[in-house]
């Protein structure tokens, strides 16, 4: 693989405070706050089912695995910035006898467990989002304008709590590639640099979770296609001579044709794509003028453009620029459009389903596999689906009462109960698509 050894200097912009927090976080503090104040444990939904080396590492060291997630939750970090958490990370793996290597970006982390030809990838997010967190957690973010408010705090401390227990497992079927990805929240994805350093190589299936405030802690839901959709963003940019209102005939009408697109493309789209693909285009910006009675000289339109289909997101390109070319043709305005593809849709095929879903079984019960809807969301593990087959799934963190506080917002809370529920998952999946 063509990546870096991973040593104690990892590149970035860190302070001793940080160090000295990673060196030190541990059981002894993972249920204590920044002020003293102690508080209650979490609970192991799935303890006692085995296998019992998972037990007991869980049993003796659950309360790290929460640790590193509130000391990553309150240090979170921009994509491709995350230095302070790719040091921890490698930390805790080398602490196991583990030998983790760092991207060569400076951010994120591979690393192989045990031996054999078969190899199955477990992947995790590790980016936070530039917003303002307003919890009021004990351990909330301490940068200003950066939170972990999708989850990936603990996507990674789930998954370095099954790299623990895996570790700590006196044999094990095949070989298990740990994938701590950098930079999910950007498009086209950190995942790219993952698979440019050599993530994919001798991987036969690839596997991962996603915190989902609507689907209940200790239930896991998964579904056999789709999941996510391809999102690609547009943006376009209008151009005319500019002139009076009173003139038009005069003049390209920059405006008016700034609505034909805005109202016709979508309609376009709607007629040369197959509905059954889940493909919709929605607007999120659009600027021209300042005067009321000026006709402006340049205009600007941005909107996402998203499919469940592969087929019909390798087509969308250029049906979008001959349709926008059609449409602006009679306004005589020029333009010129950035077409920006994103991430391709994230798609389970049957047999890694299926293999994933007794890996749930197997770590929480019958009980707790629970179906879950397409999104239009993007999500760059379709990139990693590109290179072999795989699955993904949706982790529950609702509390089960309460309102549902959704990602991508600024309350964004889970139940920590999930981070034990998803290290077991994480293990038996692993586990499952080894032994098949």
């Amino acid at each position: 693989m063509t990546v870096l050894d991973s040593r104690p200097e990892i590149p970035g912009d860190h302070g001793d405070s940080h160090e000295s927090a990673t060196a030190t976080i541990g059981q002894s503090d993972a249920l204590i706050t920044s002020g003293g104040v102690s508080m209650a444990p979490v609970h192991d939904l799935g303890a006692g089912r085995g296998p019992y080396w998972l037990d007991e590492w869980l049993r003796d060291n659950a309360a790290d695995v929460v640790a590193w997630r509130r000391h990553i939750h309150s240090h979170p970090e921009l994509s491709r910035r995350e230095y302070g958490t790719t040091e921890l990370v490698v930390s805790v793996l080398r602490s196991a006898g583990l030998k983790p290597s760092v991207l060569p970006g400076g951010t994120g982390v591979l690393c192989d467990i045990g031996s054999g030809p078969t190899c199955v990838a477990l992947r995790a997010d590790m980016d936070a989002l530039p917003l303002t967190e307003a919890t009021g957690l004990p351990y909330s973010s301490t940068v200003d304008g950066v939170a972990h408010a999708c989850g990936h705090d603990a996507h990674t401390s789930i998954l370095l709590g099954a790299a623990m227990a895996l570790a700590s497992a006196p044999e094990l079927p095949g070989r298990i590639r740990l994938i701590f990805q950098p930079a999910e929240e950007v498009m086209p994805g950190g995942a790219l640099d993952a698979i440019a350093a050599g993530a994919m190589e001798g991987v036969d299936r690839i596997f991962g979770l996603h915190c989902d405030p609507r689907v209940e802690v200790g239930k896991v839901g998964t579904r056999v296609g789709a999941l996510t959709s391809a999102a690609d963003l547009i943006e376009l940019r209008l151009t005319s001579p500019g002139g009076h209102t009173s003139r038009p005939h005069l003049t390209a009408d920059l405006v008016h044709a700034l609505g034909t697109v805005i109202t016709s493309l979508p309609a376009v789209l709607s007629r040369r794509v197959d509905p059954r693909s889940g493909t919709v285009l929605v607007w999120g910006a659009v600027h021209a003028g300042e005067a009321a009675n000026a006709v402006p000289q340049d205009g600007l339109l941005r909107g996402t453009l998203r499919t469940a289909d592969h087929r019909v997101w390798s087509e969308l390109e250029p049906l979008v620029a001959s349709s926008v070319e059609s449409l602006l043709a009679p306004t005589g305005v020029g333009f010129s459009l950035d077409y920006r593809r994103g991430v391709p849709p994230v798609v389970s095929d049957e047999d890694s389903t299926h293999l994933l879903r007794a890996g749930v079984e197997a770590a929480l019960g019958d009980t707790a596999l629970t179906s879950t809807e397409q999104s239009s969301g993007g999500e760059d593990f379709g990139w990693y689906l590109e290179h072999v087959p795989g699955a993904f799934a949706r982790l529950g963190v609702w509390p089960g009462e309460g309102p549902m506080r959704d990602i991508h917002q600024p309350t964004f809370e889970l139940d920590e109960r999930a981070l034990l529920a998803g290290t077991r998952t994480m293990v038996h999946i692993a586990l499952a698509a080894l032994a098949c």
